[in-house]
């Protein structure tokens, strides 16, 4: 089995020893922290220190953002290039990697490891999908009826759709979805001890690499076994494991909370919910703009620079950390009039929820079929959808790397 020791912790750390009014959301949940609205209009690139003393430049605008993420200069490989919250030096002897975290990886071996799964996740494979992800949205929201007036969203609906999809496209049994998915929370949780977290992974690693050996023996029609038995040359298993997990949490973590906390800013602006109501046909473009408002991805993603840069007039030095702060970034005024409304009928312009150059998001044509249809049944088929609670007790994922909600409970009865 895989160890997990050597593993990236960079966005972790990165939360940790960021101070807590940039990481945490306060009265209005959908806001970026107060800590970087207020640097908004103080230039787009700025050195910060992080809480452990190290060093940083934080990046607050979208064409910087765009800048530094299609830059080679700037390297995601954290075993080469250990970012200011690395815990130990970089190891520059390393001359090839031996596992499969692409998204922790520079070309030519992220290159050739995505090549392996970008025909998996094409437009139009994508869109074949949709009639099994209604399936999954109808099937979950027939149940909750049946049951009564009122549900939690978060477990009865939002995070089942993505789960189920992805389980079925990676070839993993649905049932054991309780083990990954407690396991990947505790993982991306800052909160929980170094120690819960290495068990977590541990445990994480040793259900997927059953699940390889598994594969190995009889292949089915999924995208692991021809992972396994198509790629040329073949993968390892530490490869195997590492591209699977990154794709199962991924895969159900992003979109579940996408999902709820769309939700749930949609029931806080009823003229959108409202409009969106009155013309499905604006469902595309309320993703589009649901996915920059909220920006789940808590502060982004860094980066390390391998030499001297300059970004905006910002003379980044070689070894420094450049910290995206995406929930900033994507509420821009200078791409964006009025960037901290929520509005279904804006224009719409390049936004960085699902990142930019040669590490945006794999599966982003996934999930917006299924938030577009997961919103879309919802609000179709519940038309009396409103919060069950105050908006205040609705318990948000702030100690969470993907921010969302814990729980929104939700009636539609009289």
């Amino acid at each position: 089995m895989a160890s997990t020791s050597d593993r990236p912790e960079s966005p972790t750390a990165m939360r940790r020893l960021l101070p807590a009014d940039m990481v945490e959301r306060g009265a209005c949940p959908f806001d970026p922290p107060a800590g970087l609205r207020e640097l908004r209009g103080k230039g787009a690139i700025r050195p910060l220190t992080l809480g452990n003393g190290a060093p940083a430049w934080l990046v607050t605008g979208l064409e910087e953002a765009r800048a530094v993420l299609g830059d080679p200069r700037f390297s995601a490989d954290r075993v080469r290039h250990p970012d200011a919250t690395s815990p130990g030096p970089a190891a520059p002897q390393v001359e090839s990697r031996t596992d499969g975290m692409f998204v922790f990886m520079d070309p030519p071996e992220h290159t050739r490891l995505r090549r392996l799964l970008t025909g998996q996740f094409t437009v139009r494979r994508m869109r074949a999908l949709e009639s099994r992800v209604r399936e999954i949205a109808v099937e979950h929201l027939e149940a909750m009826r049946a049951a009564g007036t009122e549900a939690d969203l978060v477990p009865a609906y939002a995070l089942p759709i993505p789960s189920l999809v992805i389980c079925e496209m990676l070839g993993v049994d649905y049932a054991d979805r309780a083990q990954f998915q407690s396991n990947t929370a505790v993982a991306l949780n800052s909160d929980t001890p170094d120690d819960e977290r290495a068990r977590a992974g541990l445990e994480l690693y040793g259900f997927i690499q059953t699940l390889v050996d598994a594969k190995k023996a009889e292949p089915g029609d999924d995208m692991l076994s021809g992972l396994i038995h198509d790629a040329d040359p073949p993968l390892t298993d530490a490869q195997l494991v590492d591209m699977a997990l990154v794709l199962l949490g991924a895969g159900h973590e992003t979109t579940a909370n996408m999902l709820a906390l769309g939700t749930f800013a949609l029931l806080e602006n009823p003229e959108q919910l409202a409009a969106l109501r009155d013309d499905p046909g604006l469902l595309d473009n309320a993703v589009e703009e649901l996915l920059r408002f909220l920006s789940i991805i808590q502060m982004g993603v860094s980066r390390v620079a391998t030499e001297d840069v300059t970004i905006a007039g910002a003379d980044v030095p070689a070894g420094a950390t450049v910290i995206i702060a995406t929930p900033e970034a994507n509420r821009d005024p200078r791409h964006w009039d009025d960037p901290d409304r929520l509005d279904v009928r804006r224009r719409r312009v390049s936004h960085l929820a699902f990142g930019h150059g040669v590490h945006q998001c794999l599966g982003q044509q996934l999930a917006r079929v299924e938030l577009k249809v997961g919103l879309g049944e919802l609000l179709a088929r519940l038309p009396d959808l409103r919060l069950a609670v105050p908006a205040g007790q609705v318990p948000l994922r702030n100690e969470m790397l993907i921010f969302g909600v814990h729980s929104l409970p939700v009636t539609w009865g009289p």
